[in-house]
């Protein structure tokens, strides 16, 4: 059992949700003020990904990472900033050729993942510990090792902690071997993603599988999709995890009624305070991360 829980809050992702929710943040501006309200609601921390604004869709663009930032830091609201650096993975295998690039492939090589990164110095940034097939299309996320290691020694450079993202048995693996390499530095910090096709099913004995081959040190945290959102967040304080919520991952409070990341946190925080649990303020993370906060 976890006492002391950091509350993940993910306001966006960059999946096609906006045309399914119109509260799904799209703006810099909308993506700020929803890692703002949900820091107020109780998150310690706020994992952000940008969209386009004129499209909706996923977007890597440094300037739009840049203006959401920029409001969060400037907000009299303290929250620790955890950024996406999945970006630029997506390789969409062409129908016609299958050696080749099909429409919507987004490839692009580790110091161009990171742009961003480098440019924010946020405490926190995601690191995808390996490639997947994403979906039932032609769509492969691709993560390879060389690529990770490359990405976690910048990572390393700059003081940014790694939130190690793993979606499988395999990617711990790989994940343990960047830790062995001196390429992580500790305490490591694993997030368990489960549900997402075609990752580990989110259920609490893949959540325990996962969790067993963590290293001794780890802090680790865990989310599930959909309506799983909270009873993985609850099992995941119950193993002695952390827990993410957010609409990145869940657009539903309650069985067709539709949430707004404030919403789902204030719901989360209630489970783990009546687990007789108690939230992390984002000093407190920092302490026990060993988070370098910049301005």
């Amino acid at each position: 059992m976890n006492f002391e829980v950091i509350v993940t809050c993910a306001v966006t992702g960059a999946g096609d949700t906006v045309g399914k929710h119109p509260g799904v943040p799209v703006t810099p501006d909308q993506i700020a003020q929803a890692a703002i309200d949900a820091a107020k609601a109780g998150a310690t921390a706020a994992h952000l990904h940008v969209r386009d604004p004129q499209t909706g869709k996923g977007s890597r663009d440094p300037e739009l990472f840049r203006r959401a930032v920029d409001i969060v830091r400037a907000s009299n609201t303290d929250v620790v900033i955890n950024l996406t650096a999945g970006m630029g993975g997506d390789w969409m295998i062409s129908e016609d050729d299958p050696c080749r690039a099909g429409p919507g492939t987004d490839m692009i090589g580790p110091e161009e993942r990171l742009r961003h990164v480098e440019l924010l110095r946020p405490e926190i940034c995601s690191l995808d510990c390996g490639s997947m097939n994403f979906g039932d299309g032609n769509y492969v996320y691709m993560s390879t090792p060389p690529y990770l290691r490359r990405m976690a020694a910048l990572i390393k450079e700059w003081g940014v902690k790694p939130e190690l993202e793993v979606f499988d048995l395999g990617h711990i693996r790989l994940a343990k071997q960047l830790i062995k390499d001196g390429l992580i530095e500790d305490p490591p910090m694993f997030q368990i993603c489960l549900g997402i096709p075609w990752g580990a099913d989110q259920s609490v004995d893949n959540m325990k599988a996962m969790k067993d081959q963590l290293p001794a040190n780890a802090s680790w945290a865990s989310f599930g999709i959909s309506r799983m959102q909270m009873p993985m967040a609850a099992a995941a304080v119950a193993m002695g995890g952390n827990v993410r919520v957010g609409l990145e991952d869940n657009l539903y409070l309650d069985r067709g009624v539709l949430a707004s990341n404030a919403q789902l946190v204030e719901r989360v925080v209630g489970i783990i305070e009546r687990m007789g649990a108690r939230v992390l303020t984002p000093a407190e993370a920092r302490r026990k991360l060993g988070l370098k906060k910049q301005a």
